[in-house]
């Protein structure tokens, strides 16, 4: 018996590689929201409510028939309590590293994932703390310089170029390169759904 369609609300292609490395074979649909316009007074309220907000864009693009299940995922990183997503611009990003360099701040992504057949939506969010290493200004110019930053929330990622300026993290490695697999299989089974039912 095949596993049901598994669908991945986002662009991200660090996300799709952690579940195709996991066993899965996700279809990739992106929601188009637009960020900008959510606000939310805690950070992790805000990564919870654009998770639900992608993960439902996409699910009305499907046919209920599918029976899919929609995985929505957004990540910020809280730096002295400030939420900081993808840099608008390389200036952005090189100040972003200037700050945070030598560091510590928190990597929170929101999960949601809406199961079409029984028409239930479940989320949750995970969080890493993420100890930055100290790069000299020449390698912050060229990490900026490769672009990756500009893609990527907080302007770093743990599976790129960013990896040996990442001194340590305490928590789930793949929640700060976009997606918790831990929480994803227990959102699943909230929804009465054995992960390994999903392996292709």
């Amino acid at each position: 018996m095949s596993p049901r369609p598994l669908i991945l609300a986002s662009a991200s292609p660090a996300r799709l590689a952690l579940l195709r490395q996991a066993g899965f074979d996700p279809l990739v649909r992106i929601s188009g929201v637009d960020e900008s316009s959510v606000a939310a007074t805690q950070p992790a309220e805000l990564v919870r409510t654009l998770a639900r907000l992608k993960a439902t864009a996409v699910t009305q693009l499907i046919p209920p028939a599918a029976h899919a299940l929609v995985i929505g995922c957004d990540s910020m990183l809280v730096l002295d309590g400030r939420v900081l997503g993808k840099p608008a611009d390389a200036a952005a990003a090189r100040a972003r590293w200037h700050e945070m360099r030598g560091r510590e701040g928190t990597l929170l992504t929101g999960h949601c994932v809406i199961d079409q057949r029984s028409d239930e939506t479940v989320d949750g969010v995970a969080a890493t703390t993420v100890r930055f290493g100290t790069p000299s200004d020449a390698e912050i110019d060229a990490y900026v310089g490769s672009g990756e930053p500009l893609h990527v929330a907080g302007a770093f990622t743990l599976d790129g170029k960013s990896a040996p300026f990442i001194d340590s993290i305490d928590g789930d490695h793949g929640n700060v390169i976009g997606l918790s697999l831990p929480l994803l299989r227990s959102l699943l089974s909230q929804l009465g759904v054995q992960i390994t039912d999903l392996w292709v």
